[in-house]
């Protein structure tokens, strides 16, 4: 579940924030590696495929979900800036209502003993996008979201734990 989330009357913004008990550079790469990224992004009942992940300046993503009927949701958009493990730039678009793009951030701040808050700013072209996307369930979505990212990194943190080392 989120844990914070700003979403003022009247502004084209929602920032989100969410800590995680994770070191920054494993909360990265959960948000950069498109095997990571298709077990955690979006609701447990789609099946989501990173069809492209460049996480570059100027490199593309798109994602695809399936429903159990076989309809697909597709996004995509284009990575502004990349400042590992620190921070992502990038636009997002739902392909389903064409021209409605944001723009969002991702900054990943290491809180130390390996916590990390990850604060995800929205921007939008208008309230009425904003409004619109907020209308359309994208809160429950996000708590999902954030649930099933802290259930992935629980794992990958375990994993790494009991790894030998080498």
């Amino acid at each position: 579940m989120v844990e914070s989330q700003q979403i003022e009357p009247g502004k084209q913004e929602i920032v989100l924030t969410q800590a995680f008990d994770a070191p920054r550079e494993l909360v990265w790469e959960a948000c950069t590696d498109p095997e990571l990224v298709s077990q955690w992004w979006g609701p447990k009942s789609l099946k989501t495929t990173v069809e492209q992940m460049d996480v570059r300046p100027g490199g593309l993503w798109r994602i695809v979900q399936r429903d159990a009927e076989g309809n697909e949701y597709a996004f995509h958009g284009i990575f502004h800036e990349v400042t590992a493990p620190e921070q992502l730039v990038y636009t997002f678009e739902f392909e389903g209502m064409p021209g409605h793009v944001l723009l969002e951030t991702d900054t990943f701040e290491d809180l130390g003993g390996n916590r990390t808050k990850m604060t995800n700013r929205l921007v939008f072209q208008s309230v009425e996008d904003r409004d619109a996307m907020l209308q359309s369930g994208m809160r429950a979505e996000m708590d999902e979201i954030m649930d099933l990212l802290d259930e992935l990194l629980k794992r990958q943190t375990s994993q790494k734990q009991a790894a030998p080392a080498r």
